[in-house]
């Protein structure tokens, strides 16, 4: 959990920071939504080349090469003050980051018991929430008050401190993909992009995804024209709250299952979306990070451990690469249709727009409880 928050935070401190600066070097809004595109179609690409591998390979070797591989890539942006190779090496990032974090969340199911699924991964959840989190507000205090040189510095000073700690642990690898070997696989591109007992879940970190890209892309650019000069307010309340109801929302996973938990965490993620829509104080901002705390902090652990737990053990490197593609999906197709509708539309209102995509999501989730109620109880009364 310790390390693969490192990873985060060295990577998501980059997420608010690189389209604002490659706008300095005079990027268009196009190429500003391409910066999380390309990285996000890059992720997708490498998840099924990964999650064979998976099917047949130890854990351990794998998650110190997924840590070198972005240790590297950080340290290739200040190199480059030409847009088209800036987007190319993002490019290439995204590539590792989709190795790295297909790998990780594999290693880490492979370590918590099967009864406590839902806790465990919260806890390790709590992770990738945190990073999400906390590093973007970190990221954004480095572009204000340093260098851009100097703020990868620090990145890629996370990135080495978690390759140290990622090299510390005794990793867990099944015996089923310990005895299988890789004649006896047969790799499909699409038999290793989507394992089909969780796609549920992960269509829905898609939606959630397709509407949350917006605010991952233009928040910074948001604050500035609002004049709010603490935008940092939201990442860091969305933190602590994150913090906080993660291990609660966990229990409620293991004793009365996913339904429930995400129609009521994604319903606050809506109403934290709409709050931030209209934020012109940091009162404002504060308020919608405490929102997405509690909802988005806890519905994205409870979306992988809903896949994860719908999914056989030798299919859980497939799995994980399915659900964190659909967040990369989900952000880079934002970040490049709503780059496009941003030139015309104000980015509050691009912000209830997006919100539309969490709605769909919301409506599926409430069809499927109802559908799985239906079939129950014929069930019980049969008994």
């Amino acid at each position: 959990m310790v390390g693969n928050l490192f990873i985060f935070m060295s990577f998501q401190m980059l997420i608010p920071t690189l389209p604002p600066y490659i706008k300095s070097i005079g990027a268009s809004g196009t190429e500003i939504g391409l910066v999380t595109a390309l990285f996000s179609i890059g992720a997708v690409l490498s998840r099924p080349f990964i999650g064979f591998m998976l099917e047949y390979k130890a854990r351990g070797p794998l998650v110190l090469i997924g840590a070198v591989l972005l240790l590297l890539i950080t340290f290739l942006y200040p190199l480059s003050q030409v847009v088209v190779i800036f987007l190319a090496i993002r490019l290439i990032h995204g590539l590792a980051w989709g190795w790295s974090t297909t790998v990780n969340g594999t290693a880490a199911v492979d370590l918590v018991p099967n009864s406590r699924l839902g806790e465990g991964m919260g806890y390790f959840g709590l992770s990738i929430t945190i990073g999400m989190i906390i590093a973007p507000s970190l990221g954004i205090f480095l572009f204000q008050v340093t260098s851009f040189d100097n703020l990868i510095y620090i990145s890629g000073s996370l990135g080495v401190i978690a390759l140290v700690l990622l090299g510390t642990i005794k990793y867990n690898t099944p015996n089923l993909v310990l005895t299988t070997k890789k004649e006896d696989l047969k790799f499909t591109y699409l038999g290793s992009l989507v394992e089909k007992s969780g796609w549920f879940p992960a269509m829905l970190t898609l939606l959630i995804n397709l509407g949350y890209g917006t605010i991952v892309t233009f928040i910074v650019i948001f604050g500035d024209e609002r004049g709010i000069d603490q935008i940092f307010l939201f990442y860091l309340c969305n933190a602590i709250l994150a913090s906080l109801s993660r291990p609660v929302a966990g229990k409620w996973f293991d004793q009365k299952g996913p339904v429930g938990l995400v129609i009521l965490t994604i319903s606050i993620t809506f109403i934290g979306m709409w709050v931030l829509s209209y934020a012109h104080s940091n009162i404002m901002i504060a308020i919608a990070g405490v929102l997405f705390g509690i909802g988005f902090g806890s519905l994205i652990p409870t979306l992988q451990s809903w896949t994860l737990s719908m999914t056989p053990p030798n299919r859980r490197g497939v799995a994980n690469g399915m659900f964190f593609s659909s967040i990369d999906l989900g952000l880079g197709l934002s970040g490049l249709v709503f780059g496009v509708l941003a030139q015309y539309v104000e980015l509050g209102a691009l912000f209830r727009i997006s919100s539309g995509f969490i709605v769909v999501a919301l409506v599926l989730t409430i069809v499927k409880g109802r559908r799985k109620k239906m079939i129950s109880q014929p069930e019980e009364a049969i008994s």
